[in-house]
């Protein structure tokens, strides 16, 4: 079992320029030894032949073929807006 002191909270906090109180120090002990803890449970699960992956799942690339296609006359996309200017879409100002 790995056991966080409170010393090397503290040391840690100070490498990280992380002001704690002695209440973080105690809460940040016990979780930081819970981490370990967790840690050493995993180095001791056999992963012999376990070929390293990057995903659990198996993943491809789902692409389409790029087709060129006629999009929307602007003058078919002006009528949907509902603030228009001209042959233009009409939108309130969001940089002054």
């Amino acid at each position: 079992m790995a056991r966080v002191t409170p010393d090397d909270v503290r040391h840690v906090a100070m490498l990280a320029r992380i002001a704690l109180s002695d209440h973080d120090v105690r809460q940040l002990e016990q979780e930081l030894t819970r981490l370990l803890d967790y840690m050493d449970q995993l180095r001791r699960v056999a992963t012999d032949g376990v070929e390293p992956t990057t995903h659990v799942l198996p993943l491809k690339n789902v692409l389409r073929e790029d087709v060129i296609q006629p999009g929307l006359r602007s003058d078919v996309v002006a009528t949907l807006a509902p603030h228009r200017q001209g042959a233009f879409v009409k939108v309130p100002k969001v940089l002054e």
